[in-house]
């Protein structure tokens, strides 16, 4: 009997690691083994899951541990410059390693001409994993709808946002983790050398307070602001901000001046995947209902400061 491959999760513990297990999880076809940067995580990982082990993404030595027997790797680094030397660092490692898989999550880039800082870098990881030959696998969502619940985009019943009169595209977070689930589990001899997108509804700011209203029953306005006050609502010096939170301005700006008219597009490969249509707006915010109806009441939102405009 041959052996079954063996799939690294990395982010088990993050936002979309936490929704891909449950699919991962007591799988005939693969052997899961998760990733944790904090080693008091370990054991109590350990009991959760097939495998866990020690891996700091800011730091190569901890690869190859890790990587030792593994087959397929699902590919999501942090929301940072630092995006780059780990994705090429983790790339050489897995070459080493005798990786033979690379699922990515990247972003919704159709267009090779982009310029927005964060899209090009994730071009660029994507490039360098077809340079070493894998078989790939890369997945580009567009906007997450999990931002209006974890990016601090709503206060007060105001839900604030940085390209106004640009319709966006959105996406469940759970669709993209069942779909990135279902590809490590059936390998490259399914998905090898494709990319799938998802980009499931678009509005506008308008529609989507509209939406929000209706399915919650708490009012909701738009609160339209320009590009620039994304860094400003960061509450923080600008200086000391991480180089990705420019790159989201940048978007937010090229979004608004038609520069990256692809965002307002419906892609969305959910059905050729698993066989349904991608979640809508309207199912997503009826599953989020009462966590968005207390944040339109929430004066303050942690992750976010709201400049003084």
């Amino acid at each position: 009997m041959s052996k079954k491959p063996l799939v690294l999760l990395i982010g088990a513990t993050g936002q979309l690691g936490k929704l891909m297990v449950p699919h991962l999880q007591n799988q005939e076809a693969i052997t899961l083994r998760v990733t944790s940067r904090k080693k008091s995580q370990l054991a109590e990982l350990s009991q959760q899951y097939e495998q866990a082990v020690f891996l700091d993404l800011n730091d190569p030595q901890t690869f190859a541990e890790a990587l030792q027997g593994v087959n397929r790797i699902f590919l999501l680094t942090s929301y940072s410059v630092s995006m780059v030397v780990q994705s090429k660092t983790l790339i050489d490692a897995a070459k080493k390693a005798g990786v033979e898989h690379i699922v990515h999550l990247g972003v919704f880039s159709p267009d090779w001409a982009c310029t927005a800082p964060h899209f090009a870098w994730h071009q660029m990881i994507e490039a360098y994993i077809q340079h070493h030959g894998f078989k790939w696998t890369f997945l580009h969502p567009n906007c997450f709808l999990q931002n209006l619940t974890s990016f601090g985009l709503i206060k007060n019943g105001k839900f604030r946002w940085y390209a106004p009169t640009t319709p966006c595209g959105w996406i469940a977070l759970e669709d993209v983790a069942e779909a990135a689930a279902k590809i490590l589990i059936e390998g490259p001899s399914v998905h090898q050398d494709k990319d799938y997108w998802f980009s499931t509804e678009v509005f506008t700011l308008d529609e989507m307070t509209q939406v929000l209203t209706e399915v919650t029953g708490k009012p909701f306005m738009p609160d339209p602001q320009p590009a620039a006050q994304f860094l400003k609502d960061q509450g923080a010096e600008t200086k000391t901000l991480d180089p990705y939170f420019y790159s989201v301005a940048e978007s937010f700006k090229q979004i608004e001046n038609g520069q990256m008219t692809y965002i307002s597009t419906v892609k969305d490969d959910m059905f050729h995947l698993v066989g349904r249509q991608g979640t809508s707006v309207r199912q997503w915010i009826e599953m989020h209902k009462a966590e968005l109806a207390q944040l339109a009441q929430k004066q303050t939102h942690s992750s976010i400061a709201w400049g003084a405009s």
